[in-house]
């Protein structure tokens, strides 16, 4: 199981450069920036890979002390609880601004907070605004951190100092794929979702008792709540998550802990019940929340819950099953059973399912049947030549699990493109299984063995 990541929130006044840090340490240009202030209206979460360290970054709206807007209101709240539920935060102002009015009053409401709190000085893009930016001691801060989130300067030395704190650096992958591989370490398993689609239903069915509080209301389940089990002598660690809600229906406190809880809690986990509810079927919302699962590269059950008070109206499981892989494609690798957390009918189904996902997600494979597989899968259908010059891969190696990751040695790493390896998983699915986990593929070239033949000394 791997280890909870650290929670990073990026807050301040509006038009300070939250997004454009956000944006420069998750990688991706995943929050709108504009040059009207506001624009980041909800939090928006992603996972950070910035130079050896990884936590989940969590970017807020505008933090406006006083509020005078509904909106403003609104944005408020959310930075708010995203200091509640973060390890630390990083408080971001503008050094072309200066210290201003707002940012007192918003680094004493911080300060309250008690959380380990980071001043960060933006747009210091030049040694003159570096300088400058010392005037952000005022009312006793100690330390500032000048920065660039644009140019990409500070940033590194600023989450050196946030990792002396909360830990940020990547632990080792050989080290991870060794935990995993243990037979006796648990399994976890995060329990993702809508609100109300049964999640909590579906523990307490697991655990034969009434761990979670469960209500019609959606949204009961506030916190991430952790349950041991075992199933034919395997310990699993089941977490039960907030329901993860569309982003425009988020307005009770309770609701709006729900992305990051769940980003956490798929991130501590080694297989994913994607819980949905059966009389509802595949909406939107959950197509996002698979997503998220996808992305993190968990291995992935789908669990059609409340399969009892389903009309069948002549409609068969198999007929639902290609409904619901006509919608979620992207994951047709994983199983998908029909329950009832209620009546407990097939339940033990889903004690199955984790087993086998975990044992596919954590396989290694022979290397020599691996390149017996990979020259059939290639002769049968070659890679897409250039320029009229065949691509040849040449032999292939399992790096590590959790997921099965593969590098294949080419001549044009750049030919085999995500049709190919859509083919070269679906071939690799029908001769090895790997049901439920998702595969991961690196294409490199393959240096040329033939040195240079030496010239000629004149």
């Amino acid at each position: 199981m791997s280890s909870p990541h650290s929670v990073v929130a990026i807050v301040g006044r509006p038009n300070v450069g939250k997004s454009t840090l956000f944006n420069r340490l998750v990688g991706r240009r995943s929050a709108i920036v504009e040059k009207n202030p506001g624009v980041t209206r909800d939090r928006n979460s992603g996972i950070s890979k910035y130079h050896g360290f990884q936590f989940i970054a969590v970017d807020t709206g505008g933090f406006e002390p006083v509020a005078e807007s509904s909106l403003v209101q609104k944005m408020a709240i959310q930075a708010r609880l995203a200091v509640e539920e973060a390890d630390c935060v990083l408080f971001v102002v503008n050094a072309l601004e200066g210290w201003t009015p707002a940012d007192s009053e918003i680094y004493r409401t911080l300060v309250k907070a008690e959380t380990p709190l980071f001043v960060v000085v933006n747009k210091a893009d030049n040694p003159r605004l570096e300088e400058e930016s010392f005037e952000f001691h005022q009312l006793g801060v100690e330390n500032i951190y000048p920065i660039s989130a644009e140019h990409n300067r500070g940033i590194e030395g600023l989450l050196e100092e946030v990792d002396q704190l909360i830990p940020l650096k990547i632990k080792e992958k050989e080290d991870y794929n060794e935990d995993l591989s243990r037979s006796d370490a648990p399994i976890a398993v995060a329990v993702i979702g809508k609100p109300n689609a049964g999640k909590s239903s579906i523990v307490n069915a697991l655990l034969r008792k009434e761990r979670m509080i469960v209500d019609p209301v959606s949204g009961t389940t506030r916190d991430p709540v952790d349950s041991q089990c075992s199933f034919e002598g395997r310990d699993i660690l089941l977490v039960d998550t907030a329901g993860i809600r569309r982003r425009g229906k988020v307005s009770r406190k309770i609701e709006t802990f729900s992305i990051v809880s769940a980003l956490k809690s798929i991130e501590r986990a080694d297989v994913t019940l994607l819980i949905i509810d059966a009389e509802e079927g595949v909406t939107e919302q959950v197509t996002k929340i698979a997503g998220y699962a996808n992305e993190r590269r968990k291995s992935l059950v789908i669990v059609m819950n409340k399969w009892d008070l389903v009309k069948k109206d002549g409609i068969t499981q198999k007929e639902v099953k290609e409904e619901v892989y006509d919608s979620l494609g992207f994951i047709n690798f994983a199983p998908v059973i029909f329950v009832s957390a209620v009546t407990g009918q097939r339940v033990t189904q889903i004690f199955e399912n984790i087993l086998r996902v975990h044992e596919q997600y954590v396989r290694r494979i022979q290397t020599s049947d691996l390149n017996t597989i990979l020259q059939l899968i290639v002769n049968q259908h070659p890679p897409p030549s250039k320029s009229g010059r065949p691509t040849k891969v040449f032999y292939g190696n399992q790096v590590s699990v959790a997921p099965p990751t593969f590098v294949f040695m080419t001549n044009n790493p750049e030919k085999t493109n995500f049709a190919y390896e859509r083919y070269v998983s679906n071939q690799f699915r029908f001769h090895f299984g790997f049901e439920g986990t998702p595969l991961n593929f690196i294409w490199r070239k393959k240096k040329s063995t033939h040195s240079k033949k030496p010239g000629k000394r004149s």
